[in-house]
């Protein structure tokens, strides 16, 4: 229970929903309790009292029994609608709340995170773990405070009427809460276990999916459904051990409230023969403990909530108390580039692999210029990019922008001087327009600044020839483009924010050398006062870069211009004949191919 204490934040921000709640479950099973009552009244004046001498008294009497006990079912009804709407609605707002405090807490943690969790698991935890969170906080804490309010009030009824019959009947009780009590450790290990099977199917699913296109070209249809349907099985399983569980506790429980009605019978049966009960009050016994059968039957339903409401809520606190690495402030301050951004011997290990990334880089970019670091797959350049954007930490060393450490700066701000293009294409499913106009500062951005901005990334005429043009839906992640439309639509987008750095991750490799070269020097036209980094393993990308670093291995191996890097003849000229090379084996792969 330890792990739902988070939620006390909760019922305190609702408390009125809260206090209203409980004073109606009081007042619910006040004019609840009051109907055996009203029943032992009335049938110890039938048998005493009341002297009935004709049909048309009898219907009277009928009549006003019935009538009185419809108004107390009714008056009870009523308010056990109240409460319903104040307990149950607190638990839809805490939902909403939660899943909000989850999410801003996804949005809030750093890339290292994303690096060691699957999406499944991500999506669960806001979903189904909250979703038995919310039963708990409903449903779980309704009937617990109905089950101690009605206990509470019957059991006073009941000892009023007899002491010694209450105490009879009351014997099964606390058999049944040793039993509560012994399979509650049970249902949370088995309530965890199976939150963990859903996360791994969830995260099954989501990656199938997601890959679809690959497990069809691969022809793994078959592998990929044999995996789920085993995962599937397994969730299965762990599922069906806590049913059984569930399956054998209620009847349980049920079993000892019969002993209960039982022994109302039989032992009150017996005191009514010595007057110490009436028969009136027999009846209100039964009526109580028949009262009591659906709260203490709900007990293994309820317990069954709470544990599983508790393995949810440790699993999405081990989320929520996650510590980002980045500093996250709610308020924006306005940032402008000045001078310069400075790496001074910066150090990266990423934490779930235990690479050194960066080692002990140092470099200046100065504003204004174009930037550029090129290297092999896995020299660290995208790690570098990710330090710069304070998507990650230095484990040593520091970053500098204009002389300020960089954590210094308010994020928000930073965020707005920046135009990223990633390595990594992500379009929305959604249409054109809104997929670039989703970079934009301004919300009330013009179609003119739109239209420069794809005709900068050179993708416009591609989007006038659509049948929609700029109002043409795209498919999940963009999958009815290209992966050089979606690359240039995403410079595009970059653009529109009309950057002080705009940083291109490598997000040029799906385009042809003919367009890449006509976007990079369009980039060039009047945009002097912008600062752009290029990351890149093709040199046909950076050669125009004004300063080149080559990384190796996190360090920087060379730095220079493309012509001073040549003449070096060292790493990035070896890489430049390669790749020479290899393209004029391409064109004549080429023209072999159409007959030349």
């Amino acid at each position: 229970m330890k792990s739902l204490k988070h939620l006390n934040k909760y019922f305190l921000k609702y408390k009125w929903h809260f206090l209203l709640g409980i004073l109606f479950t009081i007042t619910s099973n006040y004019f609840g309790v009051r109907m055996p009552l009203f029943v032992k009244s009335t049938v110890d004046s039938l048998m005493s009292d009341i002297k009935i001498e004709s049909i048309n008294d009898a219907l009277l009497i009928s009549l006003k029994i019935g009538g009185f006990y419809m108004l107390l079912s009714l008056a009870k009804g009523f308010f056990l609608f109240l409460m319903r709407q104040t307990i149950i609605v607190m638990s839809r707002r805490i939902e909403f709340d939660l899943k909000n405090e989850i999410y801003k807490q996804y949005q809030n943690l750093d890339l290292s995170f994303y690096k060691k969790n699957n999406t499944g698991d991500l999506m669960n935890r806001i979903s189904e773990d909250v979703s038995h969170v919310r039963m708990y906080l409903g449903p779980g804490i309704m009937y617990s405070i109905n089950l101690v309010v009605l206990f509470t009030l019957v059991v006073y009824q009941m000892i009023m009427i007899s002491p010694s019959l209450t105490a009879l009947v009351l014997i099964p009780l606390p058999l049944m809460s040793f039993l509560i009590y012994k399979v509650s450790a049970k249902m949370n290990f088995l309530s965890k276990k199976v939150q963990e099977e859903q996360s791994m199917l969830s995260t099954i699913a989501q990656e199938s999916f997601s890959g679809m296109r690959v497990i069809k070209a691969y022809s793994q249809q078959d592998s990929v459904s044999d995996k789920f349907e085993n995962a599937a099985n397994t969730y299965k399983n762990k599922s069906m051990k806590l049913v059984v569980v569930n399956a054998l506790f209620i009847p349980t429980i049920l079993f000892l409230i019969g002993l209960s009605t039982l022994l109302s019978i039989y032992i009150g049966g017996k005191m009514s023969f010595t007057n110490e009960i009436s028969l009136g009050g027999i009846v209100a016994f039964i009526f109580f403990v028949n009262n009591l059968t659906w709260p203490f039957a709900s007990i293994g339903w309820v317990t069954s909530l709470i544990q599983r409401a508790a393995a949810s809520q440790q699993r999405i606190n081990e989320f929520l108390w996650v510590k980002s690495n980045q500093n996250i402030e709610n308020e924006t301050e306005p940032y402008s580039f000045g001078d310069h951004i400075s790496f001074e011997n910066v150090s990266y290990t990423y934490e779930n692999t235990g690479i050194e990334a960066i080692k002990n880089l140092s470099f200046s970019i100065p504003k204004g210029e174009t930037f550029a670091i090129i290297g092999k797959t896995g020299s660290g350049k995208s790690t570098i990019l990710a330090l710069l954007l304070r998507q990650l930490n230095p484990d040593s060393g520091e970053i500098t922008i204009d002389g300020t450490s960089s954590a210094s700066i308010k994020i928000d701000g930073f965020k707005n001087a920046l135009g990223v293009v990633p390595q990594d294409v992500f379009l929305f499913s959604d249409s054109i327009l809104n997929n670039v106009k989703f970079g934009s500062n301004n919300p009330d951005v013009t179609q003119l600044e739109i239209d420069a901005a794809c005709e900068t990334a050179d993708i416009l005429n591609t989007i006038k020839q659509l049948e929609y043009g700029y109002e043409t839906l795209l498919g999940e992640r963009g999958v009815n483009l290209s992966g050089g439309q979606k690359q240039r639509l995403s410079i595009a987008r970059s653009l529109l924010r009309n950057p002080e750095i705009l940083v291109l991750d490598d997000c040029l490799s799906a385009v042809d050398t003919e367009t890449e070269d006509k976007i990079l020097k369009e980039l060039q036209k009047d945009k002097k006062e912008r600062t752009t980094i290029i990351v890149s393993h093709r040199i046909s990308t950076i050669r125009n870069a004004k300063h080149i670093i080559v990384i190796d291995e996190g360090t920087v191996i060379e730095q220079g211009s493309h012509s001073t890097l040549l003449k070096r003849k060292g790493f990035y000229f070896d890489l430049y004949k390669k790749q020479q090379s290899d393209l004029k084996d391409d064109m004549i792969d080429d023209g072999n191919e159409i007959g030349i």
